[in-house]
């Protein structure tokens, strides 16, 4: 599927996620439901609805390689997973069990029950991919240094006398030899019997054309019987009773082609990912050369006016705050410079009662 696909299939997703909302965050808050069934039925269907959402955020995230709509997205699927833990968490106290039927919900929304399993989200793995190689490469190496740790069966040693180990090997031999034996007879009396019935046969009788008709009858029969199941086979797979052939090549299927899709797509992910994290240090350093003299001078003007104003109110000039009370960071609160002085002039008492 292309990038157009998967971004439809978010919104998509988008606004079920959003009716969901609106049911559940209605403007005028409904009555509590005291009907344990109907209570249970509306927590199913949420339940299920919100599973199909993430199924299809999970295949976006997995899919998508634009790096901020990726964290975009992985914001929502993360919200929409904790729901679905809510959800659950809600029906086991619910019916006090962890299994549930919902074969009511799904037949009302024409699903299969292959529509409500969870998968396990793909970037559990891909994202941790590295960690976990080093991680098997470690138990690797442990196991190299331990080394095997199989323990070998003691097998009980067989005590026999060389007299009875003659007659062992002589039993076996001579049954080895009276084998042969009767092979070879058997050859004999075969090979002495097709050389009778080959003397005692005539010679053929049958006419050439009626073999010739008899030969043709058999093959026709065979051809015809199989046309008959290809063509039977063709209109069962063409009526859907029947899958249609796999192609001789495994790597022309269509499942193959699509696994190779997505991996290029994950390849790709990893690249732009990179080259997000790179534009964002450029981006930083150079706003910090180009505005970061503009910024400073604001900052410093804003500082000044700030001692203007608090000399104006108080008569006097404030002293400039602690670093650990925040230095400058201090000034640019949202606060008047009356709050800000009398916060000053308390923390100073403190510390002349000290």
């Amino acid at each position: 599927m292309s990038h157009s696909t998967y971004n439809k299939q978010w919104q998509e997703a988008q606004s079920s996620l959003m009716d969901l909302l609106q049911q559940e965050i209605p403007e005028q808050p409904s009555k509590p439901e005291k009907d344990r069934l109907a209570a249970f039925q509306l927590l199913a269907t949420m339940y299920i609805k919100y599973i199909q959402i993430f199924r299809k955020m999970e295949q976006c995230y997995d899919q998508i390689v634009h790096p901020q709509k990726r964290r975009v997205l992985r914001h929502v699927l993360d919200g929409t997973m904790g729901r679905i833990l809510e959800l659950k968490h809600e029906m086991v106290n619910l019916e006090f069990s962890e299994y549930h039927y919902f074969d009511d919900v799904l037949s009302d929304l024409k699903l299969t029950p292959n529509d409500v399993e969870i998968p396990i989200p793909k970037f559990f793995i891909n994202e941790r991919y590295d960690v976990l190689k080093e991680r098997e490469k470690l138990l690797g190496k442990i196991l190299a240094k331990i080394g095997p740790q199989e323990k070998e069966d003691q097998k009980e040693e067989l005590k026999m006398s060389l007299e009875d180990a003659i007659k062992m090997i002589q039993v076996h031999e001579r049954a080895r030899q009276g084998r042969l034996r009767a092979k070879f007879m058997k050859e004999i009396r075969e090979q002495e019997e097709r050389d009778r019935l080959a003397q005692t046969r005539g010679a053929p009788t049958l006419d050439p054309d009626v073999a010739a008709c008899r030969i043709q009858k058999v093959w026709k029969g065979f051809a015809q019987r199989r046309r008959t199941k290809k063509e039977r086979d063709e209109e069962m797979i063409f009526i859907g009773m029947a899958p249609p052939p796999l192609p001789t090549s495994i790597k022309n299927t269509p499942q193959a082609l699509a696994l190779k899709t997505e991996a290029t797509r994950r390849i790709t992910q990893g690249n732009h990912e990179n080259e997000y994290q790179q534009a964002l240090g450029t981006i930083k350093e150079k706003i910090k050369e180009t505005e970061g003299p503009d910024i400073k001078e604001t900052m410093m003007d804003q500082i000044r006016q700030w001692f203007i104003e608090c000399r104006d109110a108080q008569g006097k000039f404030p002293e400039y705050p602690d670093e650990d009370d925040g230095g400058s960071a201090l000034i640019f609160k949202e606060k008047s410079p009356e709050e800000l002085e009398a916060e000053l002039n308390d923390k100073d008492g403190d510390k002349k009662k000290k």
